[in-house]
């Protein structure tokens, strides 16, 4: 801009694309090696780190937007990241976005992504929720398209917005239930295909649809199971509403689902529980369920209402509070390492733990996760 012989000629150089604050930053990092970075300007230093050429101030700034990660802005991060071509940014988008795609596809940010990167994410096969979720999302993106293009929010104009991308929505795969009472009613489908749709469930001839038929794939949780072998005996493991607590860190960002639990080693049995995980003190997610065990050994899931993001080399608390007549199994021979897949477990003992559950023996055989 300055030098040589693509240099303006005006004294006084406009650079109407790069917001001041971005420019600023830039200009103190080229000048004094510092880099300060805050949530609200990181996408404007972004962007005048690339075009500028400036990499490893880019670099800092997708460090940042990674650790800021989370499933309110994975969305529109995921549209910035291929925008800026940063695919390890939009790898970590897409692990946030499959594990928690209900919270992600509810977020605001979603309704502010662009046309290509909605249709990215509709085609996704490891969205993991229910077909309607990604139906009223899509819905919620066209109403705000709308506005944004100034036209009136009617069925026809939403639409039209959507063009192809309302045809990626798996909207066969839902329930008749959650047809019937979501996208049916919606007014965005013609009566012809709303029609059609309720043949294709009902009748023995069905109609050639236009939306894809197969569900998607979702994800398949993982276990980490930390105990070498289980055990009962005629005292123990007893619930008195005491509460069985295990501390464990990651060694790389996992979303934990649930937990994986012993039942009553004295035939079916059914217990109450509480399940819990926190960071630091803080209740991150909590869930008061049911769950019938069968007289065996195996470990019985309980979930929480959605995926955990648990980020690296930090300790979290898992906790369940049982309540149940029968005596339970507990497992035996714990290990304090565990290697699942790409990820590594630790545990360590939990001051919350009053039932006896430690490292070495216990409940909360299985911690339940997406990496």
């Amino acid at each position: 801009m300055f030098y040589g012989d693509l240099a303006e000629v005006k004294s006084e150089i406009h650079i109407p694309d790069v917001e001041p604050a971005a420019f600023l930053i830039l200009l103190k990092y080229m000048y004094s090696d510092e880099i300060d970075l805050e949530a609200d300007t990181v996408l404007a230093t972004l962007y005048a780190a690339k075009k500028y050429i400036v990499p490893a101030l880019a670099k800092a700034c997708v460090n940042f937007l990674e650790t800021s990660l989370e499933a309110k802005n994975a969305c529109v991060l995921l549209s910035q990241s291929r925008l800026f071509e940063e695919p390890e940014l939009t790898q970590r988008c897409w692990e946030v976005i499959d594990a928690q795609a209900e919270m992600a596809l509810r977020s605001e940010g979603f309704c502010e992504i662009d046309w290509q990167t909605l249709e990215i994410i509709v085609t996704r096969e490891a969205l993991n929720t229910k077909e309607a979720v990604v139906f009223e999302a899509v819905l919620s993106w066209a109403e705000a398209e709308c506005k944004r293009q100034g036209l009136p929010v009617t069925p026809r104009n939403k639409r039209h917005v959507l063009g192809p991308a309302l045809y990626l929505v798996r909207i066969p795969t839902m329930t008749l239930e959650e047809f019937a009472n979501g996208a049916a009613q919606s007014d965005i489908l013609t009566l012809e295909e709303t029609h059609n749709i309720f043949l294709w469930y009902t009748a023995a001839n069905k109609p050639l649809l236009d939306f894809p038929l197969t569900k998607r794939k979702g994800l398949a949780p993982q276990r980490c199971h930390r105990f070498q072998s289980s055990a009962y005996r005629s005292n123990q493991w007893r619930y008195r509403g005491r509460c069985d607590s295990i501390q464990f860190a990651v060694d790389r960002r996992v979303f934990v689902a649930g937990l994986g639990l012993y039942g009553s080693s004295s035939g079916k049995a059914e217990y109450s529980v509480k399940i819990e995980l926190k960071r630091l003190g803080v209740v991150l997610a909590q869930n008061l369920t049911k769950f019938v065990s069968d007289g065996s050994s195996n470990t019985f899931s309980v979930w929480f209402e959605h995926p955990v993001q648990v980020e690296q080399d930090t300790f979290y608390t898992a906790s369940a509070v049982l309540d149940g007549s029968e005596l339970s199994y507990f497992g035996q021979e714990g290990m304090t390492e565990v290697q699942c897949g790409k990820v590594t477990f630790q545990f360590q003992c939990s001051s919350d733990s009053t039932n006896g559950t430690g490292v070495q023996g216990g409940q909360i055989p299985e911690l339940i996760f997406y990496a």
